[in-house]
């Protein structure tokens, strides 16, 4: 059996429950969800693909391209993800540059294990982060002068993420996003991630990272005002405030001696202080 026909989805088991911020909320409006989820559901196929252990390099690189020539093909099916993408596109009449650019994101998953300093970060937080964001811009057609903030916001998610999941992305896929000359620049190692607790050049190397991401806040702050559709605007001053609690979590706890993830209620504290910061959201 062909790998088309047998299938190039390695499901992980993970699904937007398990994302640090909505997707596709009730925030959203009713008509654009479905295409939230498409884009969402495309993004996760390739990420499962890009983490899964079992494939090599080549293999992840092979089934990536796959996707990304069924989506841009009209001609092809093999891929119902892509497919569905593809139409969802067709209806809103928006660019496939966001879904391309992830793809880029996850050939480099596949393909590169360790980021020497946070200029190399940013470059691959430009094509794993920063296209969702701009897809929801797209979305709602959203004027250009939101998108500097927008991009702000989701590279800010992305490094939390990596902060989050730092010992658990070495022991698994030995995946270092932590860049090299912040380890080496606090007298930390990357065998320290695999500790059970932080050792002090970590906690050291992480709280400096914290700080570059709380940088990264200032310019995402400004996103709800600069944004037209109040269930948008909404939504994005949710996911500031949940950004600033995890940054504020990650402080106060040790991600290697267990995962800082929000609760129930860090999302609904987040999303009441998020509609009424939508409110009163005035242009910056």
């Amino acid at each position: 059996m062909s790998e088309t026909q047998a299938g190039i989805a390695t499901p992980s088991g993970k699904n937007a429950t398990n994302e640090n911020f909505p997707v596709g909320s009730a925030l959203i409006r009713a008509e654009l969800r479905p295409h939230v989820h498409a884009f969402y559901r495309f993004a996760r196929m390739g990420d499962d693909i890009a983490d899964n252990p079992t494939l090599s390099p080549e293999e992840k690189v092979a089934r990536l391209d796959l996707m990304e020539a069924v989506l841009l093909d009209p001609a092809r099916a093999e891929v119902p993800e892509a497919v569905e993408l593809r139409q969802s596109l067709a209806e809103t009449n928006v660019s496939p540059i966001n879904s391309t650019d992830l793809l880029k994101a996850f050939r480099m998953d596949a393909t590169k294990q360790r980021y020497a300093n946070w200029d190399e970060l940013m470059t691959y937080c430009r094509y794993s982060a920063s296209p969702v964001g701009r897809q929801l811009l797209d979305l709602h057609g959203e004027p250009a002068r939101a998108r500097s903030s927008s991009d702000a916001l989701c590279v800010a998610l992305q490094v939390i993420n990596h902060l989050q999941d730092c010992g658990v992305d070495y022991l698994e896929m030995d995946r270092v996003y932590v860049p090299q000359d912040h380890l080496a620049a606090h007298g930390a190692e990357t065998r320290h991630l695999t500790g059970r607790t932080s050792s002090q050049g970590l906690r050291q190397c992480l709280n400096d990272l914290l700080n570059k991401t709380d940088a990264l806040m200032v310019e995402a702050r400004l996103l709800p005002g600069r944004l037209k559709d109040f269930r948008l605007r909404a939504e994005s001053a949710t996911i500031v405030r949940l950004a600033d609690k995890m940054i504020a979590q990650l402080r106060a706890n040790d991600p290697l001696a267990g995962r800082v993830k929000p609760t129930k209620m860090f999302f609904l504290m987040a999303m009441l202080e998020g509609i009424a910061w939508a409110m009163f959201a005035r242009e910056k």
